[in-house]
């Protein structure tokens, strides 16, 4: 199979679901979801057997561009968290009855094949473009299909979509700027590209401000919960478990490589820039009412910290932060889905008017306490071995680093635990809760085995990622 195929199928697909029709559309976009995640696992088979996973052809010729896609064993992590999650954010979304349903279903199809494109592209031209072009989806899904009141959606997606672009300028221009040293955007030239410490600073910062955005880090991060909050719940999971991981992705394949002396520089820095979220985005999430801020705040201290582990530099941390960026990943699809079959019932997001949810839905509040437990670390759970290998990795560069990256454990487990407390358990409301119809179930289900099969059994996952992370410490190193 061709590297492009996978391509192919996203971008025909969403065209294909918005011709299908309001009625279709649903069951044409999971199907074609499906498609994509079956192609995701033949490249793996592809990869396991040794086959190279690439396409090259030139695009432009003066400036010289090239269509250059690429798939290690780090590509194909991405790829399979992306592909595996889109069936499940669409199959759980049938619950809800969107107006003008082929538009939003084709939309969440082309985000998919410009995130795929985002992880795929070798030449950084290429990549800016799919980076971009990811961002397109999402504020209309946000705008057009969010709640809330319409001029504060507006205002927060606006803002969103303006702040993530003007950061994503300035990585253009360290393109731009990269492209006068090494006569090409691939990768490949641009990491042996002769630069001075103070130029790898500058490239360093442009990168960082486009990543820290999108990620979001501390004090870029002001967009993010009004957006979550107002986003449709398929936008915000789209926005939580994979958009995000674009820019800790990037940081690792684009800005780590290129700028090493820079990163090496400010290690401690950018270090505990993460950790600050981790403290900052945990306190916060204690003194919110709203479910889907509360969750919004969670992640945010969960990224802190993988954002410290690729910061390290070691092998440890960059293991670790992909690990952990595939477990978020799915957690966090999780609860915000149980969050929106809640508002399903209860038509509110506020946590004081739960409550009892348990002698109504038992099933319901087991699976939530299962993704509540693995969003909190539990060993046993994918977050557990992510988490612990981070907090390893700090720990080898300032002890002190690991004491402040734990609070996240400490502190996630007592706003988790109290959220669930207030949600699931206490007095009945007044309203009947149904319990889980059989797709709210199966999706929630589908996701707890991810989380503790390879809770229990992460080999796979890092022999997979395993010799990319080593390669790009080669490159890293490459400078003493």
């Amino acid at each position: 199979m061709d590297v492009t195929t996978l391509l192919i199928i996203l971008f025909v697909g969403a065209f294909a679901t918005y011709f299908s029709g309001d009625k279709w559309a649903p069951k044409v976009a999971l199907l074609i979801s499906l498609a994509a995640f079956a192609g995701t696992i033949c490249l793996l088979s592809q990869y396991n057997s040794g086959q190279e996973i690439s396409y090259f052809k030139i695009w432009i010729s003066k400036p010289a561009v090239f269509i250059s896609f690429y798939a290690d064993g780090l590509t194909l992590a991405m790829l399979l968290l992306t592909t595996a999650l889109i069936p499940i954010i669409i199959y759980s979304s049938f619950g809800n009855n969107y107006k003008n349903a082929k538009a939003f279903y084709a939309l969440i199809l082309f985000m998919t094949f410009a995130m795929t494109g985002t992880f795929l592209a070798t030449d950084g031209l290429l990549y800016y473009v799919f980076w971009e072009l990811s961002l397109i989806p999402i504020y209309f899904i946000a705008l057009i299909w969010g709640n809330g009141d319409a001029e504060k959606r507006k205002k927060a997606v606006v803002k969103f979509f303006i702040y993530t672009l003007a950061g994503s300028l300035f990585m253009l221009i360290a393109f731009v700027y990269l492209y006068q040293k090494a006569n090409s955007f691939l990768i490949g030239d641009l990491v042996k590209a002769n630069l001075s410490s103070t130029e790898q600073f500058w490239i360093f910062l442009a990168f960082f401000l486009a990543y820290a955005i999108k990620i979001p880090l501390i004090p870029f991060h002001t967009w993010q919960a009004k957006v979550y909050q107002k986003a449709p719940t398929v936008g915000t999971m789209l926005l939580s478990g994979i958009m995000l991981k674009m820019g800790l992705y990037s940081v690792i394949r684009w800005q780590l490589p290129i700028a090493p002396l820079a990163a090496k520089e400010f290690m401690s820095l950018f270090i505990g820039l993460g950790l600050v979220g981790v403290i900052y985005g945990s306190i916060v999430a204690l003194r919110q009412k709203d479910l889907k801020k509360l969750l919004a705040y969670s992640s945010l201290a969960h990224v802190g910290l993988i954002a410290a582990g690729c910061y390290t530099l070691t092998l440890d941390g960059l293991r670790g932060a992909v690990l952990q960026m595939i477990a978020h990943g799915f957690v966090v699809v999780g609860l915000f889905l149980v969050a929106e079959i809640i508002y399903r019932r209860y038509e509110t997001r506020t946590i004081s008017e739960m409550g009892g949810i348990r002698s109504q839905s038992p099933k319901l509040t087991s699976m939530f306490m299962l993704l509540v437990l693995a969003s909190v670390a539990l060993p046993s759970t994918f977050n557990f071995v992510g988490e612990f290998t981070v907090l390893y990795s700090l720990s080898q560069i300032n002890i002190w680093f690991a004491l402040l990256g734990g609070t996240t454990i400490i502190l996630g487990a007592y706003y988790m635990l109290k959220m669930f407390q207030h949600v699931m358990l206490g007095e009945t409301n007044v309203k009947i809760f149904n319990d889980v119809t059989f797709n709210e179930g199966l999706s929630l289900v589908l996701i707890i085995a991810v989380l503790f099969f390879f809770g229990l059994y992460p080999k796979p996952i890092m022999d997979l990622i395993s010799p990319s992370l080593e390669n790009i410490i080669t490159l890293i190193n490459r400078i003493n």
